[in-house]
């Protein structure tokens, strides 16, 4: 069969995770990890999606969440400069040049700060969607959308439907597939 169209390779919103805009950032990591990884075990084949779809009560897309966003959010000193660095770390610029940071959670360990910032809210650090597609828009329409946005996933719709998603790696399937009918 040839496939020509985004619908005939994108993913049904059905098969790929969502979360409600009203759910934490520990929810959404139960959700994205429970279709990440096929094996239920300490170590994971990464056979899954990377990203969670946050969706309101109707079902529209309100945003994104990836690993590098939940990472982010869960240890923040990680990303940005050196005062929300500080911020994240719970050291106010004033206390850090008091050396007070022994009165902050500066000193809160990857454990700690993961269980004091699982509780976010997905809404205050999803991403934005930055691009969208038509089910029955053609393949290359989806390949430019997709490097024209600097994303790997393109939600598809029917009309004001969301339907389903496509990833950057399900157009590589589709380049393998048409290779392999060269022979």
């Amino acid at each position: 069969m040839l496939k020509t169209s985004v619908r005939d390779i994108m993913i049904p919103i059905d098969d790929y995770s969502t979360v409600s805009q009203k759910a934490t950032l520990k929810e959404a990591v139960f959700t994205l990890r429970g279709s990440y990884c096929e094996l239920n075990s300490e170590s994971c084949t990464e056979a899954g999606h990377r990203t969670v779809f946050v969706l309101d009560d109707d079902g529209r897309l309100q945003g994104i969440l990836d690993f590098n966003a939940i990472l982010k959010t869960l240890i923040p000193e990680v990303a940005g400069g050196i005062t929300q660095r500080l911020a994240a770390a719970g050291v106010s610029a004033a206390f850090a040049e008091a050396d007070a940071s022994s009165l902050d959670d500066a000193n809160l360990g990857f454990r700690a700060r993961i269980r004091k910032n699982a509780q976010a809210k997905v809404t205050d650090i999803m991403l934005k969607i930055r691009g969208t597609i038509q089910a029955d828009a053609s393949l290359m329409d989806a390949l430019k959308t997709i490097f024209r946005n600097k994303i790997t996933k393109l939600p598809v719709y029917e009309g004001d439907r969301l339907v389903g998603v496509l990833r950057d790696a399900d157009l590589l399937l589709a380049v393998h597939n048409i290779l392999e009918e060269e022979g």
